[in-house]
């Protein structure tokens, strides 16, 4: 692993800890995740390779993302305060978002140092084709992790904001019955 690849895995990671403390829900909190995983795709996804199972692979672990992505987003703690909403990442997110970066950091650590022998055998008994099919399954389950957590959040801080709004009154209209 590059030191580029170690700060990104770690950028990704610390995402979800300044969550941790309480904070507002504003434009920053969906384009720093946003900005990190785009520099990520920009600099190792040069291609999804389709042949034999490499689709397979990849949308395996793009599933597992939406998965951890979507808990992760429900798990967060969206509440108003004021005029703002607030949002605080809670253990159960934290735990889950640590999970997906980190196994994505632990596969690449272990391949680098030792594990590259077996994920070949892995590939070959799978027909999984190149290495680039590992990179594009493994950048894609972070891209889609963070976007299903973020349009979760969204979603979720939209209706709260809409529960907060106070619905407007209808008062019936009086009518003059003229009738006789």
């Amino acid at each position: 692993m590059t030191t580029t690849d170690w700060l990104t895995d770690i950028a990704l990671v610390l995402v979800v800890f300044r969550q941790l403390r309480e904070g507002r829900l504003d434009l920053k909190t969906f384009l720093i995740p946003l900005g990190i995983v785009a520099f990520v795709a920009h600099s190792y996804l040069h291609s999804i390779p389709t042949a034999g199972n490499d689709l397979v692979l990849v949308g395996a672990l793009v599933a597992a993302g939406a998965a951890l992505g979507v808990a992760g987003g429900v798990y967060t703690r969206i509440r108003v305060s004021g005029e703002h909403l607030l949002i605080k990442a809670g253990a159960v997110s934290a735990a889950l978002w640590v999970l997906g970066m980190g196994a994505r950091m632990g596969f690449q650590v272990w391949v680098d140092h030792g594990g590259a022998s077996h994920v070949a055998q892995f590939s070959i008994a799978h027909q999984i084709t190149t290495d680039q099919a590992w990179v594009a399954a493994f950048v894609l389950m972070a891209l889609t992790e963070v976007v299903t957590r973020l349009a979760t959040i969204f979603i979720r801080g939209r209706l709260v904001a809409a529960r907060r709004q106070p619905a407007t009154e209808i008062r019936p209209v009086r009518t003059l019955d003229r009738t006789v």
